[in-house]
C-alpha cells in the first residue's frame, strides 16, 4: 500500500466530471452523480463516496445506465407525481424527484414523488439534505438488490434499503438522518474488503447464515438491531413498500445484483421522495424555535457514566459544518 495522499475536493470533482464526459455521459448525469458522490466523500462516508465512480462508469459503458436519459412524468395527482428516470444513474432521477417534491410542497404544503426505472443512487441523505437546504423537511426511501437476511433468516431477502430524513435548523446545519436498515451498508463490506479490515461483530453472515467478521466470507448482512433485528427487518419493509411497491418497480429479491456480471441490462429500481413545508403546519418562527430548543437541550444533556473522554451528546447530521471535509485521502 502506498503512502497516504490528500486531494482537494475541487480537484476530485473536476476529475469525476471529466470521467463522465469522457465516457459520453450527458451533463445532467455528470452533475447528479458527482454531486451525490461528493456528498458522501465530504462527510467521510467513503463507502458511498467517490469510490463508486468506477462502478458507475462501468454501468454506463455496459449499457445498464443510460448516458443521455430523457426523464418524463408518467403519473400524478395533486401534490403527487410519478417520474420515469429512463434508466438514468440513480442520483439524476432522485435529485430531480426531490426538486419536484420541493416545488409541489411550496404549492400544496407537501410534495411526494415516486421515481421509476432508476438505479443505485448512493447516499440517501444527499436528497433529503437537498430539501432541508431549501427550507423543507426531506424524506427519502430506496430499495436495492437482496443482500440482507431477515431476523433469524438464513437467506438474502431485503436490500440495505436506506431511509433518510433531513430537517432545516435556523442558523445551523440541517438535522440529518441517513441510515441503512441493515446492520451496515453493503458498500461498507466492499470498503473493508479493499482495506483488509475485519467487520464488526454480528453485522454479516456467511452463505449458511452464520455470523462472520471476514469481509471476504460475508454473503449477506444482518438487519439493523442485533438480537432485536426484527425491528431493522420491518424498517427495511417500509423502505421496500414506499420505493418499490408504490413505484411499481422491482422488489429487492428481483433486482439484478449491483456487482454484475450483467452490466448491460437496466435494473428497474424505484425510489420515493417526500418534501414537507414547515409553514404548512405552524408559523415558521415557532418551528425554528422548536428545532433550536430541541437541539440545544439534546446537545446539553448529561453523558452516561464512563463515556469516552472528549465525547459529547450529538444530534444526527453535520455538527456545525465540522464534519465537512475539504480534502479526500487516498492510499
Amino acid at each position: 500500500m502506498g503512502a497516504e495522499q490528500q486531494i482537494s475536493l475541487a480537484a476530485l470533482e473536476r476529475f469525476c466530471r471529466a470521467a463522465f464526459a469522457a465516457i459520453g455521459a450527458d451533463k445532467a448525469t455528470a452533475d447528479g452523480a458527482t454531486r451525490a458522490m461528493l456528498h458522501g466523500t465530504r462527510l467521510g462516508v467513503d463507502s458511498h463516496g467517490v469510490r463508486l465512480l468506477p462502478h458507475y462508469l462501468k454501468a454506463l459503458e455496459g449499457g445498464r445506465l443510460n448516458r443521455n436519459p430523457r426523464m418524463k412524468q408518467v403519473g400524478g395527482f395533486g401534490a403527487i407525481e410519478v417520474w420515469d428516470a429512463d434508466h438514468a444513474q440513480g442520483a439524476v432521477g432522485t435529485y430531480h424527484g426531490m426538486a419536484r417534491a420541493v416545488t409541489l410542497a411550496g404549492q400544496f404544503g407537501l410534495g411526494a414523488v415516486a421515481i421509476r426505472n432508476s438505479s443505485h443512487f448512493g447516499p440517501a441523505g444527499a436528497y433529503a439534505l437537498a430539501a432541508a437546504e431549501a427550507g423543507y423537511i426531506g424524506i427519502t426511501f430506496c430499495n436495492s438488490d437482496s443482500f440482507v437476511r431477515l431476523h433469524d433468516g438464513a437467506s438474502r431477502f431485503h436490500g440495505t434499503n436506506p431511509i433518510a430524513v433531513s430537517v432545516p435548523v435556523a442558523g445551523q446545519q440541517p438535522w440529518l438522518l441517513d441510515m441503512a436498515t441493515s446492520a451496515i451498508p453493503y458498500n461498507r463490506v466492499e470498503l473493508y474488503r479493499s482495506l483488509g479490515v475485519e467487520l464488526p461483530e454480528a453485522v454479516a453472515s456467511d452463505v449458511t447464515g452464520r455470523d462472520t467478521r471476514d469481509a471476504h466470507l460475508a454473503d449477506m448482512l444482518a438487519p439493523l438491531g442485533g438480537m432485536f433485528g426484527f425491528k431493522g427487518a420491518a424498517l427495511a419493509g417500509v423502505a421496500e413498500i414506499f420505493s418499490a411497491v408504490l413505484s411499481g418497480m422491482k422488489l429487492s429479491f428481483d433486482i439484478d445484483p449491483m456487482g454484475g456480471p450483467d452490466f448491460a441490462t437496466p435494473r428497474g429500481m424505484g425510489a420515493f421522495v417526500l418534501a414537507l413545508k414547515p409553514e404548512a403546519f405552524l408559523d415558521r418562527a415557532a418551528f425554528d424555535a422548536g428545532m433550536t430548543r430541541y437541539l440545544d437541550v439534546l446537545r446539553g444533556s448529561a453523558l452516561r457514566e464512563n463515556a469516552p473522554d472528549g465525547v459529547s451528546v450529538m444530534a444526527p447530521g453535520i455538527a456545525n459544518g465540522k464534519s465537512r471535509r475539504n480534502v479526500a485521502k487516498t492510499a
